[in-house]
């Protein structure tokens, strides 16, 4: 499965990578990747698998799962739609508290001690799925981890989850997607070195000057 969305994802243009034309994220991070989940919504067939993918997933690792969160903004409709599949109630965490009514954080019904599932669509270094992890905990809720369609597998993520002892799965990664990208001649075999050294350490732009093999 890992291998199948990582090929679906590069054909409809959901993820790209171009080691020789890094991208520039929010961050200010040079990556030879960039990667929009999105797109999936926009395609019946692949958000089908991808839904169904993250359903059997959660139903493998969490099988007493009782509630679907989201994350703001691009989990949410992932989650809705999990959901629905497990038949399961679902709700969302604001990157940010509303700053009128009852500025809240949960949207959705909070139920103290529920089993929830966080879906997200991309981890990247981790930060922003832990704080809704976090949120989550603070309200009373019992999070057993996270799914998501995508991962970095970066190494800082890895630790920021092991920290707080938050356990993530994700259907996809960018180390199969490497080698899919080779197999579809996406990517030139030579341009690996530099995409391993990035995953090394994404603010070390020496990754750039990485010579081909």
């Amino acid at each position: 499965m890992e291998k199948i969305v990582a090929k679906e994802l590069l054909n409809i243009k959901a993820v790209f990578l171009n080691p020789t034309n890094p991208f520039t994220w929010a961050s200010g991070i040079k990556s030879p990747i960039y990667c929009d989940n999105r797109m999936t919504l926009s395609y019946p067939k692949t958000r089908k698998m991808i839904e169904k993918a993250l359903s059997e997933k959660i139903k493998e690792v969490y099988p007493d799962c009782e509630y679907i969160m989201g994350t703001a903004t691009a989990g949410i409709a992932h989650a809705a739609l999990v959901a629905d599949i497990l038949n399961l109630p679902m709700g969302y965490v604001r990157s940010s508290s509303k700053d009128h009514g009852r500025s809240n954080m949960i949207e959705g019904l909070v139920i103290p001690y529920a089993k929830v599932v966080v879906v997200e669509d991309l981890i990247s270094t981790g930060g922003s799925c832990i704080n809704v992890v976090n949120t989550l905990k603070e309200a009373g809720f019992i999070v057993q981890g996270v799914v998501a369609i995508f991962s970095y597998n970066l190494p800082k993520a890895e630790k920021v989850f092991k920290d707080n002892h938050v356990a993530y799965h994700a259907i996809s990664n960018y180390d199969v997607l490497k080698d899919i990208a080779v197999e579809l001649n996406y990517i030139n075999p030579k341009d690996i070195p530099k995409l391993n050294k990035w995953k090394e350490n994404p603010s070390d732009e020496s990754w750039m000057d990485t010579k081909k093999a």
